[in-house]
C-alpha cells in the first residue's frame, strides 16, 4: 500500500512486484505511461491526465535503472504550479524479485498542495504497481474531466 507524507513535499513509498527495469520504462516510455496515467503523453514529458489537467515538464536526470528526476506542473490559466514549477524524483531499489519504489515530489508551493499532489500519486502508484506486473489497473476514474480536478 502506498503511504503519503505530507508537508511541502509529496512523498509516496510503494512495493511492485517487477523488475526496476521494468518500473522505470513505465515512467520513459509514453506508451507504457498511459497504461497507468494519463490519456496521451508525449514530448520532452506531456501527459493530458483527461483533456482538461495536462501536466508538463522534463527529464532532469535518468539513470537506468535506479533514479528519475523530472521537471512537473501544470498547464492553463494561473496554476498552483506552473509547468516544470516542482521537482519529482523516483527512486527505484531492487526489493527481492520485486522493486522498492520511492517517490518525492519536492518544490510544491503549499502543505495543501502537497497534500492534493501525495494523494494523486497514491492512486497512480497504485495503477502502476498492477499495470507493471501486468495486470489490468481497469479504467482510470480520474480520465473523466467532470469526474475530478487532479490539476493543482
Amino acid at each position: 500500500m502506498a503511504s503519503p507524507k505530507t508537508d511541502t513535499a509529496a512523498e509516496v513509498e510503494i512495493r511492485i512486484a517487477a523488475s526496476p527495469e521494468t518500473v522505470f520504462d513505465f515512467f520513459t516510455d509514453p506508451d507504457k505511461m498511459i497504461q497507468w496515467m494519463g490519456r496521451s503523453a508525449g514530448g520532452t514529458l506531456r501527459c493530458d491526465i483527461n483533456g482538461r489537467d495536462i501536466v508538463r515538464g522534463e527529464y532532469v536526470a535518468v539513470e537506468r535503472p535506479d533514479r528519475l528526476v523530472f521537471t512537473w506542473g501544470w498547464e492553463g490559466e494561473q496554476p498552483t504550479v506552473s509547468p516544470g514549477g516542482s521537482t519529482v524524483e523516483v527512486l527505484l531499489a531492487r526489493n527481492g524479485e520485486g522493486t522498492q519504489l520511492r517517490l518525492i515530489h519536492s518544490d510544491l508551493p503549499s502543505a495543501e498542495s502537497a497534500e492534493r499532489h501525495s494523494h494523486g500519486w497514491i492512486h497512480y502508484a497504485e495503477r502502476l504497481s498492477l499495470v507493471a506486473t501486468g495486470a489490468d489497473p481497469g479504467a482510470d476514474p480520474w480520465q473523466d474531466a467532470d469526474a475530478v480536478d487532479v490539476g493543482d
